[in-house]
């Protein structure tokens, strides 16, 4: 019977013996490899965080105790100890399991996570909340650190400093995020791991004290005067230097030195960071070599570690950067930001190349955004590369550090629209709506991969902030023969026919190219038009719809609250034209997961539910009978 056969819930792992926890951790990483290579997911992280899950679990008792992930893309282990083992089959797909922390799928669950940073935070809160109502239990927050670099974390420290009550903070430090760390917290924290004076100072000086009459007492003494010591042979503490308890650092691999220092912890009346440290990618070859590629993985061969589903064409994500490098090359006050992600947005080939002009900030969007405001005020021009999600975190700075001083700034924004199995926390379904409220603020969207390459190019001479969305995944090559020169604030006409006129919005085009070849097998005339510019939107072309046509469309894989669609409403009701709009978007809620086809099926934005839905309205309002009718019609 296999060591893992006996965890049915949450707490059974206490029944485990002792010497079977090496086994149980070696079938758990089989386990992850066996799912992850056939849904896709995130691997390298998981594999790395199996000790350390193990022995969070035997340490507390869940659900009382509140164990909070940051990002929680290392929990699959915590789900596979918390009864959903049987459930990994469906991981990350549509009305499965998600890839993060999810209260709605479990009690052990007791927060939703799913971006850096904010578990220190939440987790203060835990404690907080739990003292007022005069509670009892544990609250531990693991955070990475690659984390650490987001300012949140800083805040959270700050306040838990005047903490009087137990609060736990596991700092697993595998000295990555998703790319390697970078800055002066790497640097710090890579003095910590290796300070191992200090550690074998502390355990000789309690082992010889502890064999001395009074021994206990002066250890105690000695305990209340750790921060001296510490401060002596490891230099910048800054954990304590914030007030925080600092234990360890500890082996993440090594489940009995964890439970003992967790025990330990425990103890402490206030705040404590445990420094617990793994390795990324641990017991699988291919991710610990590279474990920025099994960071966050489609299906792959497990023998081989390589991708199942061979990449066929170039992404959006490729076409970046291609064009980012060639622009680079022409302009040479053109740099390039990234939040911890180059890879992922495409700026490896351009560190390369061009390693005094590539900047990586770690994960802090509200500095990349200010940082990029600070030299295009100086005279450079910043290409920030961010995933739509992400730059939420930059809200504020956007406003009033690039948008209020009208700095050419551009913002190169990829995985816009529906992302897939990442889910609600990663869905890029907000930028249209959040940028356009910016004064100042450009925002664009093409239909393929030519003419992203024209809008990188259009922004690089554009001296004022700019944002470019694109989608994650394969790039369109279709209308490739409809490329007229990007100018300012102008659509682009497709077709353009009579009764119904189309704008779609980005990737968008595609479907409604699909939606427009329906309606004519339909019988009914449609225009296509390429939006290209969300803001500002091009009224000439609005007034020519409205000339020639009895119903406007819109199409956007964006929130309907203020979105295109509303932007063209609100200039029809400014104009008093007397014309229906049908709007398609997502309406207000948060989209899970699911594959993106799966999604916009669910959410009518696929070709066959936008050309129904256009036809449906059309009739309805020329009078014209549906099917439906008209076969009711002649039944009776």
């Amino acid at each position: 019977m296999a060591v893992l056969d006996m965890i049915e819930k949450e707490n059974d792992i206490k029944k485990v013996p002792p010497q079977q926890y090496e086994e149980l951790a070696g079938e758990i990483r089989t386990f992850l490899l066996e799912h992850v290579s056939k849904t896709g997911g995130h691997l390298a992280s998981n594999l790395g965080a199996v000790e350390l899950t193990m022995a969070l679990h035997l340490v507390m008792d869940l659900p009382t105790d509140k164990l909070i992930w940051d990002v929680g893309h290392q929990s699959y282990t915590h789900k596979i100890l918390t009864g959903r083992k049987e459930e990994f089959s469906t991981l990350r797909q549509m009305d499965g399991i998600s890839g993060f922390p999810k209260r709605a799928e479990s009690e052990c669950d007791c927060f939703d996570t799913g971006h850096s940073s904010n578990s220190i935070s939440v987790g203060l809160g835990f404690a907080t909340a739990r003292d007022l109502l005069g509670e009892s239990y544990n609250v531990i927050s693991v955070i990475g650190d690659g984390a650490l670099t987001g300012g949140l974390s800083y805040e959270a420290l700050n306040n838990a400093s005047k903490l009087d009550t137990n609060f736990i903070i596991v700092l697993n430090d595998n000295n990555m995020s998703i790319s390697e760390n970078v800055g002066g917290l790497a640097t710090h924290l890579s003095t910590l791991r290796t300070a191992e004076t200090y550690q074998e100072f502390k355990s000789d000086v309690h082992s010889s004290l502890s064999r001395l009459p009074y021994g206990e007492r002066v250890a105690r003494r000695i305990h209340t005067t750790k921060s001296g010591l510490k401060q002596l042979l490891i230099p910048g503490m800054i954990f304590e230097n914030m007030g925080v308890t600092y234990l360890g650092p500890v082996s993440g691999h090594n489940i009995s030195d964890m439970e003992r220092i967790l025990n330990e912890a425990k103890k402490v009346n206030g705040a404590v960071v445990v420094h617990v440290i793994t390795d990324k990618g641990r017991g699988y070859l291919p991710a610990e070599r590279r474990p920025e590629r099994f960071h966050g993985t489609g299906p792959f061969d497990v023998e081989t570690g390589k991708p199942t589903e061979a990449k066929k064409k170039p992404d959006y994500t490729d076409t970046f950067s291609s064009v980012i490098c060639k622009i680079a090359e022409k302009n040479d006050r053109v740099v390039a930001l990234t939040a911890a992600m180059a890879d992922g947005t495409g700026l490896r080939r351009f560190r390369s190349r061009y390693p005094d002009r590539f900047f990586d900030v770690g994960i802090a969007e509200e500095h990349a955004v200010t940082f990029a405001a600070g030299m295009a005020a100086a005279g450079m021009h910043p290409f920030v590369a961010v995933y739509s999600s992400f730059l939420q975190r930059g809200f504020d700075e956007l406003i009033y550090d690039v948008c209020m001083q009208n700095l050419p700034v551009t913002f190169a924004i990829d995985r816009a629209g529906l992302v897939g199995g990442d889910g609600e926390t990663h869905q890029g379904i907000m930028d249209l709506s959040y940028l356009s409220l910016m004064p100042n603020m450009t925002v664009m969207a093409p239909k393929n991969k030519w003419e992203l390459a024209d809008m990188l190019w259009f922004c690089s001479r554009y001296e004022g902030p700019s944002a470019v969305r694109y989608p994650r995944g394969q790039a369109w090559e279709g209308l490739k023969e409809f490329r007229a020169p990007i100018e300012y604030g102008k659509s682009e006409w497709i077709y353009e026919e009579s009764r119904i006129a189309i704008f779609a919005v980005g990737n968008m085009v595609e479907n409604a190219l699909l939606a427009h070849n329906l309606l004519s097998f339909m019988g009914l005339e449609s225009s296509l038009i390429n939006a290209r510019f969300v803001k500002p939107i091009d009224r000439e072309a609005i007034d020519r719809a409205v000339k020639d046509h009895e119903l406007i469309v819109t199409v956007e894989e964006n929130m309907l609250h203020g979105g295109f669609g509303e932007s063209v409403e609100e200039y029809l009701s400014e104009l008093e034209a007397d014309i229906p709009v049908l709007r398609f978007g997502i309406e207000d809620q948060f989209v899970p997961h699911g594959s993106v086809a799966q999604l916009q099926e669910k959410l009518g934005l696929d070709a066959a539910s936008i050309a129904d839905r256009i036809a449906g309205e059309y009739r309805k309002l020329s009078g014209i009978p549906s099917d439906s009718e008209e076969e009711g019609s002649r039944d009776s």
